[in-house]
């Protein structure tokens, strides 16, 4: 059995269903259920036993100590965060008060609890904690990829936030020996991804032939990792990592902001032809405040030492992407609230079109 901490959001929701469909045994699912967690998301789990979900707060630590000492994990993946920059930007205590002392307060009662277990058990298990490629600040075009030994520079409240928290993890490993591994991983697309962030976003906006809000002139660079891709790297971090490593997981598919717009209207335009050309709807917005240029992955340590790299080709997950949301309308519509609304006219109406 596994604790899984934010198991109800995109990613989180997206490993507790890969989790259940290839290694078969039980989850804990501890999640808030904010904004972005939705138990739609697990709605195929719903009569399956082997996953319990319980509602809670990784800063309430007597709820993670009574969970820690009734199921006895042998693993905790954590995975709950605050993890939308344009957010961060508008309410970054939120920020600090999940990713960095909710980050904390998990330690804390793992720590507590790992120092209680019996051998083997202790020498078993594993707190792998997944993290984001944004610390390592921005890259100018021709730097080379960040690697695991890339010195951390965050830009934004939450890179800061996350980076605080990748090394929180770190010290309780050098200091407690608390046996942790952290994975730091680029952009994920895929089902299930709540739609403030950008792919999502512009599906849902096209659909509604809604403008397609491009930031700045629309070259900032990233690498797309498809979110199964993710699951995948996670669990072998998981089962072949080892012990107070660093592994960074990436797609191999740097796009800029601008491609990878232009490619789901291409797409949108094979589907919803009627609507054709959806392009006719970019519109260039000013920038976000300290919006890094480029970030870029160097994925060799998980490959050469895991025997991990992404599977699934940005071309073909990007139509599987569009695919699933237009195949899931009432997903969309169920999780894009009155509050979602009010969160867009936040971010997006004071930019204007440039």
């Amino acid at each position: 059995m596994i604790l899984v901490t934010g198991g109800a959001g995109f990613i989180g929701a997206n490993f507790v269903l890969d989790w259940i469909a290839t290694v078969g045994t039980p989850i804990i699912n501890l999640d808030k259920l904010t904004y972005a967690g939705n138990l739609g998301n697990l709605t195929n789990l719903r009569s399956d036993t082997r996953h319990i979900f319980v509602k809670g707060d990784i800063n309430d630590r007597a709820l993670v100590a009574r969970l820690l000492k009734q199921h006895q994990p042998g693993a905790i993946v954590h995975l709950a965060a605050e993890s939308h920059v344009d957010r961060s930007i508008h309410a970054p205590a939120e920020f600090v008060q999940t990713n960095v002392t909710g980050t904390f307060c998990l330690l804390e009662e793992t720590r507590a609890y790992w120092e209680s277990l019996a051998e083997p058990a202790k020498n078993r298990f594993r707190f792998l904690h997944v993290s984001t490629d944004e610390v390592y600040g921005s890259l100018l075009p021709t730097d080379p990829a960040f690697t695991e030994a890339t010195p951390y520079a965050p830009n934004s409240p939450y890179a800061a936030s996350k980076a605080a928290s990748d090394h929180l993890v770190r010290s309780y490993y050098h200091t407690y020996g608390l046996p942790t591994i952290t994975t730091n991983c680029s952009n994920n697309y895929g089902p299930l991804q709540f739609p403030e962030k950008l792919i999502p976003l512009m599906i849902r906006n096209a659909c509604q032939q809604k403008q397609l809000p491009v930031y700045g002139d629309g070259l900032q660079v990233r690498d797309w990792l498809h979110v199964v891709d993710h699951c995948a790297g996670i669990r072998a971090a998981l089962q072949k990592g080892r012990i107070g490593e660093t592994y960074n997981i990436g797609g191999n598919s740097e796009k800029t902001n601008l491609q990878v717009v232009n490619a789901l209207c291409a797409i949108l335009d094979t589907k919803l032809p009627g609507r054709a050309p959806h392009s006719r709807l970019i519109t260039y917005v000013k920038d976000r405040p300290g919006h890094d240029r480029r970030y870029a992955i160097n994925a060799m340590k998980i490959k050469n030492e895991l025997g991990w790299e992404p599977a699934e080709k940005f071309e073909t997950g990007l139509l599987k992407t569009v695919e699933w949301y237009l195949a899931n309308e009432a997903w969309v519509e169920n999780v894009t609230s009155g509050a979602y609304r009010n969160w867009v006219e936040t971010n997006y109406a004071n930019r204007g079109a440039m």
